[in-house]
């Protein structure tokens, strides 16, 4: 090999200014030469405890590899590449050289080696071992496998000038697969449709040749073929060559324009179904909050006995499952409050649980919404009234007041989960659509709630079979209404539920309200019975009613509730 001179290398410079930067004049370390936008990465290999021959390929089974930065020795797998000697490993290819060819102040002789090495392959070695290095930072990302010659001269070149020596043997040069990228048709046409912009043609060369692109024009004049320089490998398709043409030409060239849509948006079928409980909720004083989809083994017995969805990858135990319910996620942002000070909570959140059945994974939605603390606030004119079961009850009644139906059931048949008392089944013309009541205490205990915590669980698949009731204008009556006062000793069996169905049975159209004005239990009643005051309001929007009318339909009611076994008080 001829002796290397102290020249510039104008191809180092040209690919460096191909980039937007000016090239560098002196590397701060010889073996790590790098020309900006165009880095690689060299070895250079002591003479303590080699063997004369030096090769790349895999590791062979079992074999060991001591890095430069470890003390103790990593191993090899057959995957990985190495540069050996005749007998053993001397670098991880594209990582790290070995701890035995080290430079060190006795070293004598130095082999410079320059490879390019295949960036997958760095990536998954450089991984499997842990070792992230400046090497494979860069072989990751795709080196200029063009310059492995110009750089090793380069570094030759700088230790004679600097360190001094001699240069002994010639280059050996091997080329293990030749890497030659294909080149890129680029439409002018196509440019100026994904910019959506006019670029000028002479614009689109200038670009492509600055940054080191030849460019070649075809038969058709709007084509032109582009050639990809070796430290470009990165440019892939059309689109990458349309995207350098963007950055150099400048994002704020580009016209502000609204994209054109020709489709027709649909709404989604559930969507108004969703605002309007969304709205009610937050209209009754409840938040909506939004909570992870995981829950633990333990909640997932407790809240549903449905087969459940195991995650492959949990972060954690108590994060190991689908959710079953909404309900945990509920609960454990109760405590998150209460154990920050926050007495008075209600909330509310709407998703998917997940269910495990005949080989699927089902995805129901639910709703859920819980209270604790106070109903009313402390006030001048008030005092202070815990959250019972009548303030969720209410609230349910009203969430689904906005659905149709034609009647509306209770029943005591909840979950275990449940104040077996208090608690309460709902059911909108026979279909079970929800289930609301005090959390059992032993679970409240368990979850360290403090307060009595009240929850509701909505099933809207069913619910949303009922479709929104339509608004419909109403004038106010101009015939004034007639109430009337029955007061009914019933056996305790008998609820209100049992009244309003026998009432509405009567089918008197003039009746315009019928609801309990009074509840009495105890005193001088017998014992398992119950006073209630009920309130009739007639009223005809056609006419005055006459008191013959009222007597005849009041006559009606009395008979039809003392076939429910009640007893008339007074009248």
């Amino acid at each position: 090999m001829p002796p290397l001179q102290r020249t510039r290398h104008p191809e180092c410079e040209d690919q460096a200014l191909a980039t937007g930067n000016r090239a560098a004049t002196r590397p701060a370390r010889p073996a790590s030469h790098q020309q900006r936008g165009r880095c690689h990465q060299l070895r250079a290999l002591g003479d303590r405890q080699t063997h004369s021959r030096v090769r790349h390929g895999p590791a062979g089974r079992r074999k060991d590899h001591r890095p430069q930065s470890r003390t103790g020795r990593g191993k090899l797998t057959p995957e990985d590449l190495v540069v050996a000697d005749a007998k053993k490993p001397v670098g991880l290819a594209g990582v790290m050289g070995g701890y035995d060819t080290m430079i060190t102040e006795k070293t004598r002789n130095v082999l410079i080696e320059s490879a390019w090495w295949d960036p997958v392959t760095v990536r998954r070695s450089s991984k499997r071992h842990g070792l992230h290095t400046d090497a494979s930072h860069r072989f990751e990302r795709g080196a200029d496998y063009e310059s492995t010659v110009l750089s090793c001269d380069r570094v030759a070149e700088l230790i004679l000038q600097s360190g001094g020596g001699e240069l002994l043997g010639n280059v050996i040069d091997v080329i293990a697969k030749p890497l030659d990228q294909a080149p890129i048709v680029l439409r002018i046409s196509e440019v100026n449709r994904i910019l959506g912009t006019l670029v000028k043609t002479a614009d689109i060369l200038r670009i492509l040749r600055k940054l080191g692109f030849e460019v070649m024009p075809e038969q058709d004049p709007s084509e032109f073929t582009v050639r990809i320089p070796s430290w470009r490998l990165d440019i892939e398709r059309e689109i990458d060559l349309i995207e350098e043409i963007a950055r150099l030409y400048g994002y704020n060239r580009f016209p502000n324009t609204l994209p054109a849509f020709s489709g027709a948006v649909s709404e989604k079928p559930d969507e108004k179904k969703n605002d309007k409980l969304r709205s009610t909720l937050l209209a009754l004083g409840y938040n909506e909050t939004i909570s992870l989809s995981f829950i633990s083994h333990e909640e997932a017995e407790t809240f549903s006995s449905s087969p459940v969805v195991e995650l492959a990858n949990p972060v954690s135990e108590e994060a190991s499952i689908m959710r079953t319910s909404m309900l945990p996620g509920i609960l454990n942002m109760l405590a998150y409050n209460l154990n920050r000070g926050i007495d008075n909570v209600r909330l509310f959140e709407a998703g998917s649980v997940f269910m495990a059945e005949n080989g699927a994974v089902s995805e129901p939605r639910q709703l859920c919404f819980a209270a604790t603390g106070s109903a009313v606030l402390p006030g001048v004119h008030q005092a202070v009234r815990p959250v019972s079961f009548f303030d969720l009850k209410g609230d349910m009644e009203i969430a689904l007041e906005a659905f149709h139906h034609d009647l509306l059931s209770f029943d005591t048949q909840t979950s275990d989960y449940y104040h077996p008392g208090r608690s309460a089944r709902v059911a909108l013309d026979g279909l079970l659509v929800a289930q609301f009541g005090q959390l059992h205490p032993e679970i409240a205990a368990q979850r360290k709630l403090r307060q009595e915590t009240w929850v509701a669980e909505v099933y809207l698949e069913p619910l949303y079979k009922h479709p929104l009731r339509r608004i419909q204008f109403e004038p106010v009556a101009k015939y004034p209404s007639v109430e009337r006062d029955f007061s009914f000793l019933f056996a305790n069996q008998v609820k209100f539920e049992n009244i309003e169905r026998a009432i509405a049975k009567l089918s008197i159209p003039e009746l315009r309200k019928f609801a309990p004005a009074e509840i009495f239990r105890g005193g001088k009643l017998p014992a398992g019975n119950y006073s209630i005051l009920l309130r009739a309001s007639f009223q005809s929007r056609e006419r005055t009613l006459r008191d013959e009318e009222i007597a005849r339909w009041s006559a009606s009611i009395v008979k039809a509730l003392e076939a429910l076994g009640g007893t008339l008080r007074a009248q």
